[in-house]
């Protein structure tokens, strides 16, 4: 059954959200009575699925590879043509491991084991996806917001960041993927405090390990029990309970979250 749309439909584009964690925001947010603009990079079948298993009306499809600054601006005018207005964004598109400019099968980047040709071409990569792409999108989105005004009553405009537990623990297969979400989580510490003032709060969430295709690569490996048992609870976070963070952190009850990073990853790593 199909959600009606209500005076307090919000516009939502949520990067990254033909799989994993963004297909379960998109999805969170159509629940409520959202229109979602569901972007995706070159999975368009998958992101096809999900939009049109999204509840109620509204919703967009958006393209773009986040990692071309143009494509972004593209895109994003793209998302405000459709949804009329982009009350939230998601900053979720992100990429774990990229695939080697050599030879090599290897996806991973050990500093002690990796070619430098390898070693450049996954930080250039996971970079310029994880926190220059999503810087890109934050500014045409931002400036979006400060030039249409929101419904009255409405906040200007809520920008949630996903990052990663990794930010803080390190991850040493993967070194450019925790620095660059380490990276995300201070843009946005800083532009909460920039926006703040026009009314826009900025915040972060800090997952751990999450059952998507990303992290299969992991979890369904000879790894995988371990990487459960970090957790006391035994397990790792399914999408929807990362999305339902964002949804609640994308309220207009959570304005004094801004500059926060919630972490979210069953006790796995505390700080």
């Amino acid at each position: 059954m199909q959600a009606e749309e209500s005076t307090e439909s919000r516009g939502v584009l949520v990067t990254g959200a033909s799989r994993g964690i963004g297909a379960a925001v998109a999805a969170r947010f159509a629940a409520r009575g959202d229109r979602v603009a569901v972007h995706y990079r070159g999975g368009r079948d998958a992101a096809e699925k999900v939009l049109g298993n999204l509840d109620g009306e509204g919703h967009v499809l958006v393209q773009a590879d986040i990692a071309d600054p143009y494509e972004v601006q593209r895109m994003v005018d793209e998302a405000v043509a459709g949804l009329g207005r982009v009350d939230v964004l998601v900053n979720n598109a992100a990429m774990f491991t990229t695939d080697p400019a050599s030879a090599s099968r290897r996806q991973d980047h050990r500093i002690e084991e990796v070619s430098y040709d390898d070693w450049v071409a996954s930080w250039r990569r996971t970079v310029d996806v994880n926190l220059l792409g999503a810087a890109n999108v934050t500014w045409c989105v931002v400036r979006h917001m400060l030039d249409v005004e929101p419904r009255p009553g409405a906040p200007r405009g809520r920008i949630v960041n996903v990052g990663s537990r990794g930010a803080f623990r390190g991850e040493p297969d993967v070194p450019a993927y925790g620095a660059s979400k380490a990276g995300l989580h201070a843009m946005g510490q800083s532009l909460a405090l920039v926006l703040g003032g026009h009314g826009i709060a900025v915040t972060s969430v800090a997952p751990g390990f999450v059952a998507t295709d990303m992290a299969a690569c992991v979890l369904d490996g000879p790894g995988g029990d371990a990487v459960r048992a970090q957790s006391p609870f035994g397990r790792v976070a399914a999408p929807e309970e990362v999305a339902a963070a964002v949804e609640y952190l994308a309220s207009p009850e959570a304005e004094w979250a801004s500059g926060a990073v919630l972490d979210l990853n069953g006790a796995s790593y505390l700080r």
